[in-house]
């Protein structure tokens, strides 16, 4: 098996190498930034942040099982969540019947192209490390529909998820025959989020969009801090074919007087944001400015990084996932957490260390270069789109020493696939080209001929089957003894993430 690398070497990217020069002029800023309001906050009975649990599975007793399909096969036969018309007209009028409970806790907004649903985890490991109880909201699911809401860290249980459903569904019903296009699926499950937490009840939301902000069902929430992960080329067919464009489309989310955390950025996508900002005047926070990494080490198990946050330097922080994409979304989380604190603004100083320290290194994300098997070592991302795909093999060489990488890929039809081939290109030996279960998949062999443009004819080998894939992958990583250090990454959509996993035996 190859393990990650130990610890040993400093890596700071280029953004962070002028960053202790920036220090002290971003802390002379005007004493307004990053003002919220708080909330209200109820101290939980157990202290520390939520355990989570992984992936849940589906549910042993076999009535409860039969209610969730049932749930599940309702939500399926509306629009899926690619089929949009872009208002936020239904779930506003879902919302209306419901009597607001998107209203009654104070809540975190996020999004961005890549890194949402980590940032969303890490966020809501501190929010819980503080005592307070969460509500998260994200999208799309690994395994199980009941990952997308989840409670104090953990996803819904299947009985409270069927009863959350139950206690809409008439409301549901009435707002489908008064408009001209019945509610979506993802517009159901928003609703059933946002009333689940009204009813927990929740002391703040972690609400991740589902695609780009302004009209995304999502947005009937007045969150003070908008989170801005970073934006690159995706659903250019509904968002826009340039960063500007797609920001444009994502500072929707961006609320008057909000306090916005902006994760480095394309120049044209950070001055949409910059734009909106001005207009709804809300506070900016921008990654490699106000906050960000200031150093990073590879260790065992993950990395040790130093941020600087909105209210001093947190030094020897554990993060137990791999990659600096995921340094610099640690840092966007603990400036938002600290901006819903009222950190640099209504309070002087840093949150306390010692909790910070425990809420990341107890921070999990299931299909972001997750290690799910060994002998050979078999990791998981779920890697899209270029920009992703780019971040999880620079993040891959530098965590794993593999001599020899195969590649499991199975992708949706409608993104850039080839652009998602070439990220990865330099680091596999082969790929085995496959194809997951979802009405979205593209085609095993309509991909391998974009593949093979890519790899070569000699490098390519098709398999429709995800386990007949599998099974030649790790065949093709074990195949000869000089080999011995040969990994399998299982890649190229979240769908294929989680049907490999469930093959693996990871629940």
């Amino acid at each position: 098996m190859s393990e990650p690398r130990p610890s040993d070497r400093h890596d700071a990217s280029d953004p962070d190498e002028t960053f202790a020069e920036i220090v002290d002029e971003a802390t002379q800023r005007d004493p307004d930034l990053a003002v919220i309001e708080a909330g209200s906050r109820t101290l939980r009975t157990r202290s520390g942040p939520p355990q989570g649990q992984d992936v849940p599975v589906r549910p042993a007793d076999p009535e409860v099982d039969k209610a969730l399909r049932a749930v599940e096969q309702e939500l399926a036969g509306r629009w899926g969540e690619t089929k949009l018309e872009p208002s936020v007209a239904r779930i506003a009028a879902l919302m209306d019947v419901l009597g607001e409970p998107q209203r009654a806790y104070p809540s975190i907004h996020i999004t961005g192209t890549n890194g949402k649903t980590s940032t969303a985890r890490m966020i809501e490991a501190l929010l819980g490390a503080f005592d307070l109880r969460t509500g998260r909201y994200t999208s799309p699911h690994v395994q199980s529909i009941t990952e997308r809401i989840s409670l104090d860290g953990s996803p819904m249980d299947p009985e409270r998820f069927i009863e959350a459903y139950q206690d809409i569904k008439p409301y549901v019903e009435m707002v489908d025959a008064q408009q001209p296009y019945r509610l979506s699926f993802f517009e159901v499950l928003t609703g059933m989020a946002y009333a689940a937490f009204a009813d927990a009840p929740v002391d703040v939301a972690v609400v991740e969009v589902g695609m780009g902000g302004s009209w995304d069902a999502t947005n009937v929430i007045d969150s003070s801090v908008a989170v801005v992960t970073p934006i690159s080329l995706d659903h250019t067919d509904r968002l826009g074919t340039t960063h500007a464009e797609i920001a444009g489309e994502k500072a929707g989310i961006i609320k008057q007087g909000a306090t916005v955390i902006l994760a480095q950025q394309p120049v044209d996508a950070a001055q949409a944001m910059l734009k909106k900002a001005v207009e709804v005047d809300a506070t900016v926070a921008r990654e490699g400015m106000e906050f960000g990494v200031v150093s990073r080490e590879i260790a065992v198990g993950g990395q040790l990084l130093t941020l600087r946050g909105l209210g001093g330097e947190y030094t020897e922080i554990f993060l137990p996932l791999y990659g600096a994409h995921q340094a610099h979304n640690a840092a966007v989380a603990l400036a938002a957490v600290e901006a819903f604190f009222g950190i640099g603004a209504e309070q002087p100083g840093a949150l306390d260390i010692d909790t910070i320290r425990r809420a990341f290194s107890s921070v999990i994300s299931p299909g972001r270069l997750e290690v799910v098997r060994s002998s050979p070592t078999v990791v998981l991302d779920a890697a899209h789109n270029p920009a992703g795909a780019r971040a999880t093999a620079d993040g891959l060489s530098e965590a794993f020493g593999f001599s020899r990488l195969i590649g499991v890929v199975g992708a949706s039809g409608d993104k850039d696939v080839k652009g998602l081939l070439e990220a990865f290109e330099p680091i596999f030996a082969e790929v085995v080209i496959t194809q997951n279960s979802s009405g979205r998949a593209m085609d095993a062999d309509e991909l391998a001929a974009v593949a093979v443009e890519v790899f070569g004819n000699d490098r390519v080998q098709v398999e429709p089957r995800l386990d007949d894939a599998l099974e030649a992958a790790i065949t093709l990583a074990e195949e000869e003894d000089e080999y011995a250090g040969a990994g399998v990454l299982v890649t190229g959509s979240v769908i294929t993430v989680g049907e490999a996993r469930l093959l693996l035996g990871r629940h």
